[in-house]
């Protein structure tokens, strides 16, 4: 499989985060193009498939926004105002079109860690 993936788990809870909302830039300098605006179903997962494939992935800069704030303040969560997490820039580079690129997302209201999964 080729493409572009990515979940979200709540460390916090020990559960998928559902419901958040994930946008998808295509970086051009420090300029960003949004591609898509997605939400995580019940398994922390996109449903539909890829966020890219096929054509719509190409080699370049890209950076997921993981909108954790808005996820945190909804599943009940007493947070600082404003919360110490908010939005998520998490930018990364896609080099090798035929490959799978996976970026999960390991979230709790004070931390957060990713990597290049598989």
């Amino acid at each position: 499989m080729t493409g572009l993936t990515t979940h979200v788990l709540d460390t916090a809870l020990g559960k998928p985060a559902e419901g958040l909302k994930i946008q998808l830039m295509r970086m051009n300098g420090e300029e960003a193009e949004l591609i898509t605006t997605v939400f995580t179903n019940a398994d922390g997962r996109i449903d539909g498939g890829p966020l890219l494939q096929d054509a719509e992935f190409q080699a370049g800069q890209y950076e997921l926004l993981f909108h954790a704030g808005d996820y945190l303040k909804a599943s009940g969560v007493s947070l600082t105002e404003p919360p110490f997490l908010d939005v998520i820039p998490i930018r990364f580079g896609i080099s090798d079109t035929s490959a799978h690129y996976h970026v999960p997302l390991l979230l709790s209201p004070y931390g957060y860690s990713t990597y290049r999964g598989s």
